[in-house]
């Protein structure tokens, strides 16, 4: 049995299976996409998919406007992060850039690899990451205003986690595409709300074609199946674009709602966030105890000290049920 202690920690189903009202993840909760279930439903695992994504790649080629070459399919954002740092580690790199509150895989990574990390942005680090929005805090990534600024990265792999892009809810982000030296990391299963089909897919910076062709060659055999796939295939569709449109508006008003919930019940709601979830801190003196006791009632929110902020705790934004349940389990029906 794997050390429960080591393990990394993450939103979604655990020992106790799926909570029937679980703010742990940042998954679409209008979702899933009936169109995206219906082609992973449909999809044939009966046969091997072709091992090079021919047509997969062009698809998601023309969605992005880019050329086939630089598209990497990966069997998920994570493992994509463990991968790219294996190309950092080839290339010569001692340390490697994350943010200073964000997804665990880049730090653990990286300490796989015996490698040092830090958290301040173009410092010299051969491999530097950002999210945008950021997570668990939902805001603008910092990093990308310095790489900016120095638009060559000095040959340093620089990648954008683009998982809550499709997702932002407020603000006006710089479409990905704009930082034209930056790596873009796409993870659709959040959008299209069926985070247990895992797939992936990266687009290289125009020229780094060498890089991505290196990518491919790093990974094993078949990293993305069937289902992985019709999932890519059904995400570039015009009707799952129209689909997700639809959601934000519907998700907006949900947002609200459940900042207006965090409130009332004393919350302290961490501000900025500009995506499908944000954080809060509840007035506490033991989360822990808080937690499991929601979660007993069917109720998981994610705690943020693996973030880097303890006694925060982060909430996707759900339907407007799944709020009351949290409201009745934190104060008692009635009340």
């Amino acid at each position: 049995m794997p050390d429960a202690a080591a393990m990394p920690c993450h939103g979604g189903t655990d020992g106790l299976g799926a909570a029937p009202h679980d703010f742990s993840t940042n998954s679409n909760a209008c979702g899933p996409c009936p169109m995206a279930l219906a082609a992973v439903q449909q999809a044939d695992a009966t046969r091997y998919p072709d091992p090079a994504y021919t047509a997969l790649r062009a698809q998601l080629a023309v969605f992005h406007g880019v050329a086939p070459a630089r598209i990497v399919l990966a069997g998920s954002a994570s493992e994509f992060i463990h991968r790219i740092t294996a190309l950092a580690v080839r290339r010569g790199a001692g340390a490697v850039a994350v943010p200073a509150h964000g997804y665990g895989d880049y730090a653990q990574a990286a300490r796989a690899w015996g490698l040092a990390f830090c958290h301040a942005p173009g410092t010299g680090a051969a491999l530097q990451w950002a999210c945008e929005p950021s997570s668990p805090l939902g805001r603008s990534d910092t990093a990308l205003a310095a790489w900016l600024l120095d638009g060559s990265g000095q040959d340093a792999l620089r990648v954008l986690d683009c998982a809550y892009h499709p997702l932002r809810l407020e603000g006006h982000a710089s479409p990905p595409g704009r930082l034209g030296s930056v790596w873009q990391l796409w993870t659709p299963n959040k959008a299209l709300g069926l985070t247990g089909v895992r797939a992936a897919y990266a687009i290289a910076p125009q020229g780094c074609e060498a890089d991505a062709a290196a990518l491919v060659a790093l990974a094993p055999s078949w990293p993305v199946g069937a289902h992985g796939v019709a999932l890519l295939q059904a995400w570039v569709q015009p009707r799952v674009q129209h689909w997700l449109a639809e959601c934000l508006g519907v998700l907006r008003d949900w947002k609200a709602r459940q900042l207006a919930l965090c409130a009332a019940l004393g919350w302290e709601v961490l501000p900025g966030s500009q995506a499908n979830y944000f954080c809060a801190r509840p007035p506490v003196a033991d989360l822990s105890a808080l937690l499991h006791r929601l979660r007993a009632q069917g109720i998981k929110l994610r705690d943020c000290a693996s973030f880097g902020l303890p006694g925060v705790v982060r909430l996707g934004v759900l339907a407007p049920e799944a709020q009351e349940a949290l409201r009745a389990a934190v104060h008692g029906p009635g009340r």
